[in-house]
């Protein structure tokens, strides 16, 4: 057998050296292992227990009107809500846009049409199929609604109309409707009331209001509030209080 099978290497590989030289970790002390836990149920208890119930408060503390649903009240009777709109119909109230949340402006039923721009009956609307009585299919197009919207506030027929006046939310409860809406109801009211345009015109600007944060959406002018102030600088008679101009008006 040759002799150089008997020498030892005297330059061992890296590997070799490591072998030789590993040690056993350190097992992590009690302490160690239970500080993770008690920490995280520390911040847990924190944030649920005090920086969550504080965050539920403050709101509630600071703007209860919010809270509450931005209710309107009259005569110490909520009549509605700044954020629901109303189905004013009475030629001396301003009118909301179009709804199709139930027979409208039902809050139970809040939703839209669900009819895109090219399906012909968002424009020609449709006509109720006598064959079922127990349900109404009639529905009021564009076209009609245009129609309509002119008859009402006597509008020449070249008039052009803002979308508000002739196309129903995506809620269908929308509480306002655009300046260019309401500018164009303000003869028939100023009629209806017998009250300057001059001083219907004014109420409209202190009922509009601008772009939320100053870039978002566009201006936009509140109807029940409108109409609200409209009853306490012009109020009308009794008898010709409408009854089905909205919730509050039958209260």
């Amino acid at each position: 057998m040759d002799d150089s099978e008997h020498v030892s290497d005297p330059n061992p590989t890296v590997a070799d050296a490591s072998l030789g030289s590993a040690t056993t970790p350190p097992v992590a002390t009690l302490r160690e292992q239970l500080w993770p836990a008690f920490a995280s149920a520390l911040i847990l208890t924190l944030l649920a227990g005090g920086i969550f119930p504080l965050a539920l408060f403050l709101p509630a503390t600071l703007f209860p009107r919010q809270i509450d649903g931005s209710l309107v009240t009259r005569d110490g009777v909520v009549i509605g809500s700044d954020l629901i709109g109303q189905n004013f119909t009475s030629p001396a109230y301003f009118h909301p846009r179009p709804s199709a949340a139930g027979v409208g402006y039902d809050a139970a039923a809040s939703g839209g049409t669900n009819l895109g721009p090219a399906n012909p009956k968002l424009k020609d609307g449709a006509i109720d199929d006598p064959k079922t009585a127990e349900v109404d299919e009639s529905f009021a197009g564009v076209r009609q609604l245009t129609e309509d919207y002119r008859k009402q506030n006597g509008l020449k027929p070249e008039m052009a109309i803002p979308i508000d006046a002739v196309t129903r939310s995506g809620s269908g409860l929308d509480p306002h409707i655009s300046p260019a809406n309401a500018a164009l109801q303000i003869e028939r009211v100023s009629r209806a009331r017998a009250l300057s345009a001059e001083i219907i015109r004014g109420l409209v600007a202190r009922h509009t209001q601008g772009r939320q944060l100053g870039f978002l959406g566009e201006s936009r002018v509140a109807v029940l509030s409108l109409n609200l102030e409209l009853d306490r600088t012009a109020p009308l008679p009794k008898s010709l209080s409408p009854q089905n101009s909205s919730q509050s008006e039958s209260r």
